[in-house]
């Protein structure tokens, strides 16, 4: 195995979570009353329960550097999350960056912002 390192992320409720994550093509790994393990092939995220969270001002995110980021767009998008600028959850469309990277932008039901980035 190589190293690697799994974004450690909050959820209000591990069910609404995981429910959310599996339309975006999220395995559920693990789960006990203190932690759960999402999985799409080689991306793995973890949660902790963090009940009393305001998505609204969370300052959680990760980025998820992605071989077909096209198709995670088209999940994103038949999971019929919002093309938005505001509200929860939405994301921005891939676009080339000033660093030269292709990056979309999701905002999860929870508040954390997910850069999901095309590997080179």
């Amino acid at each position: 195995m190589t190293d690697h390192a799994t974004p450690n992320l909050p959820a209000r409720d591990f069910a609404a979570t995981a429910a959310f994550y599996a339309t975006l093509g999220f395995d559920e790994d693990y789960r006990s009353d203190g932690w759960m393990i999402l999985s799409r092939g080689d991306a793995t995220l973890e949660f902790f329960p963090y009940p009393d969270l305001d998505p609204y001002q969370s300052a959680f995110s990760c980025c998820l550097r992605l071989d077909d980021l096209d198709a995670m767009m088209a999940q994103v998008r038949a999971a019929d999350v919002p093309n938005a600028r505001v509200g929860i959850p939405r994301f921005h469309p891939p676009q080339v960056e000033d660093s030269g990277l292709t990056i979309a932008y999701l905002i999860d039901p929870d508040g954390t912002l997910l850069r999901l980035i095309q590997n080179d």
